[in-house]
């Protein structure tokens, strides 16, 4: 009889299916969802990790390209008209944000001291203005990438929490407690423990992969910055 007992029992552990696949459809609605959600945070953490990492290396290659015009001994004027009403990366933006106010303001000819003190901390303001703009767009959807790095291990924990009270209650229901009937709902669990780890070590590693890259980033913009304010104070100086 027991020996009955044993083999039926063998042969309910083979029919379970212990596939990711497997697991994930034998799973209760509520690890589905957590297991879904997971996946889905995963996913969109690598795109969001992906676009940034080809943009940040675009944009240096950009500022590379421009700070190569912008050195060459060339006219600033000339080098903004090249640029247009459009540029194409921050650096260029915060300079044609800085020759669009230096135009405007030095048009009407020589201005008095006072004035000249005025200008240069408008186009120091527009700089900036302009540097904090390009830099909200580049430190877009990094809250995510934090996000999911400090909730994620949390969400599979629910799932694991979630799946060990479904392998007690089966425990419960069949009286039970051979691995045949608690493997199930263990699998699930620690599936979910997994897909929660997996989401959230990338997104931990890129975040700050990617802040470092940010803020060097930005302290390139903000030299670049101080540099052209001082070539265009030194002009205004000129022209006194």
């Amino acid at each position: 009889m027991d020996r009955a007992v044993d083999t039926a029992v063998l042969a309910g552990s083979k029919a379970v299916d212990f596939s990711i696949i497997g697991l994930f459809l034998n799973a209760d609605w509520i690890v589905k969802a957590v297991i879904i959600m997971l996946i889905l945070a995963s996913i969109w953490s690598w795109a969001i990790i992906i676009e940034k990492a080809v943009r940040l290396r675009r944009l240096h290659k950009q500022a590379d390209d421009f700070e190569d015009m912008f050195w060459s001994g060339g006219s600033l004027e000339d080098l903004h008209d090249r640029i247009g009403a459009q540029p194409p990366d921050p650096m260029s933006a915060m300079f044609g944000a800085a020759m669009r106010e230096w135009k405007r303001s030095t048009s009407r000819g020589a201005a008095p001291n006072p004035m000249r003190a005025g200008l240069h901390q408008r186009i120091e303001r527009v700089m900036y203005v302009t540097l904090g703009r390009e830099m909200d767009r580049l430190e877009r959807y990094m809250t995510f990438l934090a996000n999911v790095g400090s909730t994620a291990p949390f969400i599979g924990l629910f799932g694991t929490v979630w799946g060990i009270m479904n392998s007690f209650h089966a425990i419960g229901m069949s009286k039970n407690t051979s691995l045949a009937v608690v493997a199930p709902g263990i699998s699930e669990a620690l599936f979910a423990t997994a897909l929660g780890l997996v989401a959230a070590i990338p997104a931990v590693i890129a975040f700050n992969k990617l802040s470092s890259d940010l803020t060097r980033y930005a302290g390139r913009l903000e030299a670049f910055s101080g540099e052209f304010g001082a070539i265009l104070s030194r002009q205004l100086e000129e022209r006194a």
